[in-house]
């Protein structure tokens, strides 16, 4: 079985699923970066996908300047580019905010969520090679929804009701994800992706949960020694 071929289709399944969703205020604008950036997450996922991992980590949705430009997760733009070596085409979503326009590879802004954690795993594993060989980083939500601002609004703040058919869909791709994978851990970054983790509890008995801490400057936790604080959990999980 082709490992990075399954959880491409599974990706393009999950798009095709979220697409004809809608959201009333707050939100005002809904980017899927599967959609318009389609081939740079295929190329992500045909390099580096395409063996067992012992350990997947996992976000929550696309920040406005790593994934959602970019189509990786925590994707800021360097760690993408030079590091990960991909540089692929990036679309536009059917209907952009004036105020957060999808430029891709030319975005000027830093995901600073995404320099922190690629940072922290190039410093640790020094090539991406090293890094995937045992790891795998993935979002549990492929949506990013903004306010009429443009402000960026998170899964966890938006109608339960509205969230449902989001959540069922997300759900049914991270287990594929774990099916294909077959990691031994699965580590939520931050508090919301490991809730998410824990509901495949019943059905992956053997799988280890656990969380960091999330690497968002909005944390002022994450504003201390973040790095620091990763690595120092990690050791007291045994896994580095």
């Amino acid at each position: 079985m082709n490992t990075a071929a399954t959880l491409i289709a599974a990706a393009e399944t999950l798009s095709r699923t979220l697409a004809p969703l809608s959201f009333s205020a707050p939100v005002s604008h809904i980017y899927n970066p599967l959609d318009y950036a389609a081939a740079a997450h295929a190329t992500y996922l045909r390099r580096f996908a395409n063996t067992k991992k012992r350990i997947i980590f996992l976000g929550m949705n696309p920040g406005p300047f790593g994934m959602t430009q970019t189509g990786v997760p925590f994707g800021e733009i360097p760690s993408v580019r030079d590091w990960m070596r991909i540089h692929e085409p990036i679309g536009n979503p059917a209907i952009e905010h004036p105020k957060r326009p999808i430029l891709g590879f030319d975005c000027p802004q830093s995901e600073v969520s995404g320099r922190r954690l690629w940072g922290l795993f190039a410093e640790k594993y020094g090539t991406p090679e090293n890094f995937f060989a045992d790891h795998f980083v993935a979002n549990y939500c492929p949506l990013v929804f903004m306010s009429a601002t443009g402000a960026n609004l998170t899964p966890d703040k938006l109608s339960a009701t509205e969230m449902a058919p989001v959540h069922s869909a997300c759900l049914d791709h991270l287990k594929t994800l774990v099916e294909i994978l077959q990691p031994e851990w699965l580590i939520g970054v931050g508090g919301f992706a490991e809730g998410r983790a824990l509901l495949l509890q019943d059905q992956f008995p053997k799988l280890k949960i656990a969380r960091i801490l999330h690497p968002s400057p909005a944390s002022p936790a994450a504003n201390k020694d973040w790095s620091g604080n990763v690595t120092r959990k990690m050791h007291e999980l045994a896994l580095w």
